[in-house]
């Protein structure tokens, strides 16, 4: 079995925000994929989280194009962390980073701020908290995946996996293993087992990888167009501004990763999937939420002295911005994977080894076998 980087197994997020509640545009049910992240984050799981920090944009450029039935899949994202003496005992050592959420900063957020340190990795006590303490999807359309990152068996702790993971296939959530070692190690340390019972993967990765970066010509002029469409944003409510800080510092946290990370971030910031109707009046206003019908104390100062109407008319012009640079993002993003994939090809062909995806598509050929397409 190939090895992998931890690439696709993950993401996940914080709370959703307690601000002004937005209405949902009238028309039929969006169909969602839920994907839950349970990371290791003892004393030897660095390079784990840096890994998937570093693909996290990457996960969700991919599961943005999801559909089913015609209609664009909504994206949602958890992330838990396990293993760690920092972490409460009466809770098997287990935190939940963030519930299912469709706000991608805020899962940004969350991995960056896990830190590792040694403790007791009980692999069925994290499903088990996963399967309690996540809204999971009641519909039988959905895609609802848990990926388990980490290398101590499988078995240990207090909770029997084999009983937690046949009741998440029972309900419809597949159980997905990924072994920070040989494959091997992973079998006896019954990584694949847990899989099997769960209908899931069983994949292997070596940790201490770096993630192949490749430098773009278009790197530049995407991170350009970035700083520009923050420009767009319009913060509102209680923690607006909060919020759109919190947007900056996830495109710093990716300028530390590499300009791969920024590409793919900015890339991501026009898609579907990156949604912020909960803090920005231009996606709230694609949603159905007007300005002009919002309290003038949940405005932002420059809105408050306008008529409503002005109000309304500011919003459509920031959306029409935002979508002009989007249609520019997205041109050049297209550009830069394809010369980026030629590249990797060279590598590969000269003996270097080239960005493995091989968790990634075992994602994707789930939600193909659950009529997703791409």
């Amino acid at each position: 079995m190939p090895r992998l980087s931890l690439l696709a197994a993950s993401c996940a997020a914080l709370l959703a925000f307690p601000c002004l509640a937005t209405e949902a545009s009238p028309g039929p049910r969006e169909p969602k994929i839920q994907l839950a992240i349970l990371i290791d984050t003892s004393g030897s799981m660095d390079g784990l989280i840096n890994q998937t920090r570093e693909q996290l944009w990457k996960i969700v450029n991919t599961f943005a194009a999801a559909k089913r039935d015609g209609k664009r899949a909504k994206l949602e994202l958890a992330l838990y962390q396990y293993g760690n003496d920092g972490l409460s005992a009466s809770s098997h050592f287990v935190k939940k980073m963030s519930g299912l959420t469709s706000n991608l900063d805020q899962v940004s957020e969350q991995l960056f701020a896990l830190r590792t340190n040694g403790g007791e990795e009980w692999c069925g006590a994290v499903v088990q908290h996963a399967l309690q303490e996540l809204e999971w999807s009641r519909h039988p359309g959905d895609l609802k995946l848990i990926y388990v990152a980490g290398n101590e068996p499988f078995d240990q702790g207090p909770i029997d996996y084999r009983g937690v993971v046949k009741q998440a296939i029972a309900r419809g959530i597949v159980v997905n293993t990924i072994h920070a070692g040989d494959e091997a190690a992973g079998i006896a340390g019954h990584w694949r087992d847990a899989a099997a019972l769960a209908d899931g993967s069983f994949l292997t990765i070596d940790q201490d990888r770096a993630v192949a970066r490749v430098d773009a010509p278009q790197d530049a002029e995407l991170a350009r167009l970035n700083e520009q469409l923050n420009q767009t944003y319009v913060a509102y409510g209680r923690l607006g501004v909060q919020a759109a800080a919190r947007q900056v510092a996830q495109d710093a946290n990716a300028r530390g990763m590499s300009a791969a990370s920024v590409a793919s971030r900015t890339a991501a910031k026009v898609s579907g999937a990156y949604r912020n109707e909960d803090w920005d009046l231009v996606d709230a206003q694609a949603r159905g939420q007007k300005a002009s019908a919002m309290p003038t104390e949940a405005l932002p100062e420059p809105l408050r002295a306008m008529a409503p109407a002005d109000r309304d008319a500011f919003i459509q012009t920031k959306a029409k911005e935002r979508e002009a640079l989007a249609a520019k993002i997205s041109a050049l993003a297209k550009e830069r994977d394809a010369w980026v994939a030629a590249e990797l090809k060279k590598q590969a062909s000269s003996g270097g080894k080239a960005m493995d995806d091989a968790l990634l598509e075992s994602a994707t050929e789930k939600a193909k076998a659950a009529n997703f397409s791409f």
